[in-house]
């Protein structure tokens, strides 16, 4: 579907005289640089399993083999794949708003190898590891490239707990920190962008309506399909993030040339 150029006008508008802009993104945003979804993750061999036989903490202590072995094949499959296009506009507009901090529930680290500076992990990066019994705080970040490897998975050099990734499982909370505050960038900001994500995931769906309700915030939502949040935002575009972010990085470009 073609977006009308008012509404990529009108989203231009109000990206550039935001003063504290949150984008929030999900799922589609890394979806269009090849990283599956976390279901769609679930293929080949792994096709057989329930996600929940290999994301809980309970999963891992039970087989904790199996669990190392399907995180490592997707943290290899984030090294094969590349920011797009999106990505990299949502870094360039911290050149040109005075704050702009992501809001990611993906856990690939694209936006930081975007260039994007202030990157809140809402459920952790795949591509880091952590010891399981936190023995030196949470998280007690391991790695692995110096850990033995007579043992899958290795062990803490510190406590002799496995290592596992970094990433939020099924039964876990959410970094306190982290959720504290992008509460808290949600309640101030004057612009949410939101890129991606159906809003069906709590408690990081919770945060549009924090901003909206709370906070004041006008709230641009793009999106293949018009989704959960759509009905909430004042801006609905429908497109992927690498079709619709340039469009706007382009409009913001005319407005200082």
């Amino acid at each position: 579907m073609t977006i009308h150029p008012a509404q990529l006008r009108a989203a231009a508008d109000v990206l550039r005289q935001a003063q504290r802009l949150v984008v929030l993104t999900g799922a589609g945003m890394s979806k269009e640089s090849g990283i599956p979804t976390f279901r769609d993750a679930l293929e080949g061999m792994w096709a057989q399993f329930d996600p929940e036989e290999l994301a809980t903490p309970q999963a891992f202590q039970r087989n904790p083999r199996l669990v190392w072995e399907w995180y490592e094949a997707r943290r290899l499959k984030v090294f094969e794949v590349q920011p797009h296009a999106g990505h990299y506009m949502l870094a360039a507009l911290e050149a040109r708003l005075p704050q702009v901090v992501v809001v990611t529930q993906n856990v690939d680290g694209l936006h930081k190898r975007a260039g994007s500076t202030d990157v809140i992990e809402l459920h952790g990066n795949i591509t880091q590891h952590k010891c399981f019994a936190n023995c030196l705080g949470d998280p007690t970040l391991l790695n692995i490239a110096t850990l033995a490897t007579d043992s899958v998975p290795p062990h803490c050099p510190y406590c002799g707990a496995y290592a596992r990734p970094n990433v939020v499982w099924f039964n876990e909370v959410l970094p306190m920190a982290a959720l504290e505050r992008a509460q808290s960038l949600c309640l101030r900001a004057d612009v949410v962008l939101i890129v991606g994500t159906s809003g069906i995931v709590q408690p990081a769906a919770s945060l549009p309506y924090l901003a909206k309700r709370q906070g004041g915030a006008y709230l641009i939502d793009v999106n293949p399909q018009r989704d959960e949040l759509a009905p909430l935002c004042d801006l609905f575009l429908q497109g992927t993030a690498g079709g619709v972010l340039p469009q706007l990085a382009a409009l913001l470009e005319q407005s200082e040339g």
